[in-house]
Formats: C-alpha cells, structure tokens, sequence
C-alpha cells in the first residue's frame, strides 16, 4: 500500500534518533546518530464521489478527523 495521503499528500519523514547520555546534565553527550522514518497513519477506505459511485482512497486519519472525506454509508 502506498504510504501517501491522496488528499493532503503527507508522506514519510525521515531524521535522526539520537541517544544521549546523562539525565539532569547541563550539558547531555551525544552516544550516537541513527536513522529512522516516520510513518503517517493511513488507512484504506471507501468514499462516495459527486455521482454516487464508491471509490477506494489512501487518506491519514488527520483528514479523516478533519471531514475532509466523505465516508460512504453503509445502507
């Protein structure tokens, strides 16, 4: 499955995790620089179009909560 939202177009991030050594110090030391991606949460769901026909779309659950998706009705 395809790891972008159709709507808005969010896709995965990618950075560093970075551990540190040291709890209350001033200054922490840096142990070590890994890579690692964020994934945004989609999900697969069936929306109604302007002419009534269901339609599969990749959507986040960000736009979900945001009504920007029609949610098909279950009849």
């Amino acid at each position: 499955m395809s790891q972008r939202c159709e709507l808005c177009g969010k896709e995965p991030i990618f950075g560093n995790s970075v551990a540190r050594l040291g709890r209350n110090a001033i200054h922490r030391k840096i142990k070590g620089k890994t890579r690692r991606q964020w994934k945004p949460n989609i999900q697969r769901l069936k929306t109604a179009t302007a002419n009534g026909t269901p339609v599969r779309m990749n959507v986040c659950t960000s736009c979900i909560k945001k009504g920007k998706v029609v949610r098909r009705s279950r009849v």
